[in-house]
């Protein structure tokens, strides 16, 4: 029988492990239409593992998932969360202003939410499209004032966590590994006595995490993001515990199909740039996206947005790598080429990890 890829979102609180429970929460707009939060009996009180969005339809859920419990919003004493993204952090600021909870957040989402609560005159995002010969998207993202921001939803938490530090509870010990990627700071939390880690969205069973969507972008986000996937993958297996998808007995056996998975990405992006794809936008439209393989114009606005930054991450390995070059052409439009036999790799050499 076919999987029922959605059964996952289903509301309610689900047991995952001993005095671990898994509760979807909804998300607005997206193809993506619940996000999991990890509930943690801990002793009379409970630790969440991300907070889901802010919005009334999450908080009823979460309150109704807790009550299945026995247990109410005002009993959970600590959010940890993965990552500063909205879906995972805003509903846990809303309910620590209620009830006096803590949020923990990985030490490296400061610069990000430094980067909110500074605003700006011009959207980070805006540069970066000009650079990818994407003038009709920096144009749409300059309109996006850092006026519109509720800073209530961004609050900095209680305490930053650094990599490798262990966490005791109650009930069990964690241990925060910094996993950056997704965004800079992300962080999963690995509980090696019940063999579990909660991945947030560092590893998910259905879909590629999107790379380097956050305010401040690193360097090279998808350089970061598999040599942390090699990190995990090298610890001991563990269960997966997704922020978005069901729970799976194997986090390796993921994690290898995601290195996968990227190899082919950037063997399909030299490949575009062999075939007279010179700048960021024009590799990202010759290349196929999602797991339906649509072209780039069937794709929503927010969804190009996403497929451009990926391209630019893969385009950046590339050059790294030595596979492709890169230099600005006048108007400041960073054009591609294959490196010359002698001077670099061909498109091969993608295939090495």
């Amino acid at each position: 029988m076919e999987e029922d890829r959605h059964a996952w979102e289903r509301p309610g609180a689900f047991q995952v492990g001993p005095g671990v429970y898994r509760i979807p929460l909804p998300l607005p707009g997206d193809h993506l239409k619940a996000v999991n939060v990890y509930a943690i009996v801990d002793g009379d009180r409970l630790v969440l593992v991300d907070g889901g969005w802010a919005m009334a339809d999450s908080t009823d859920l979460l309150d109704r998932a807790l009550g299945s419990l026995r247990y109410r919003i005002a009993d959970i004493r600590d959010f940890l969360v993965t990552h500063v993204h909205r879906d995972h952090y805003t509903q846990a600021v809303a309910v620590r202003r209620r009830t006096g909870s803590r949020i923990s957040l990985g030490e490296g989402e400061a610069a990000n939410l430094d980067a909110t609560h500074a605003g700006w005159d011009e959207h980070p995002d805006v540069p970066a499209l000009r650079r990818a010969g994407a003038p009709q998207l920096a144009d749409l993202v300059r309109t996006w004032s850092s006026a519109d921001i509720d800073l209530a939803q961004w609050e900095y938490p209680d305490r930053w966590l650094p990599d490798a530090v262990e966490l005791t509870l109650e009930s069990r010990t964690l241990t925060v590994l910094a996993t950056p990627g997704h965004t800079r700071g992300h962080v999963v939390f690995v509980d090696r006595q019940a063999g579990a880690l909660f991945a947030g969205d560092h590893v998910l069973p259905h879909i590629t995490p999107s790379i380097g969507v956050e305010l401040r972008r690193p360097p090279s986000p998808l350089r970061d993001y598999l040599a942390s996937l090699r990190v995990v993958g090298a610890m001991p297996d563990l269960a997966l515990l997704p922020a978005h998808g069901p729970v799976r007995p194997s986090t390796r056996g993921r994690v290898e199909e995601l290195l996968a998975h990227h190899e082919q990405r950037l063997a399909a992006t030299a490949r575009a740039v062999a075939g007279g794809a010179s700048s960021c936008f024009d590799v990202t439209r010759a290349l196929t996206w999602t797991r339906r393989e649509r072209r780039f114009d069937e794709l929503d606005t927010f969804n190009q947005l996403l497929a451009v930054h990926e391209t630019a991450a893969h385009l950046e390995v590339l050059v790294e790598r030595e596979a492709v070059t890169r230099s600005p052409d006048e108007s400041g439009v960073l054009r591609y080429g294959i490196s010359a036999p002698g001077g670099g790799t061909d498109a091969s050499a993608t295939s090495r990890g």
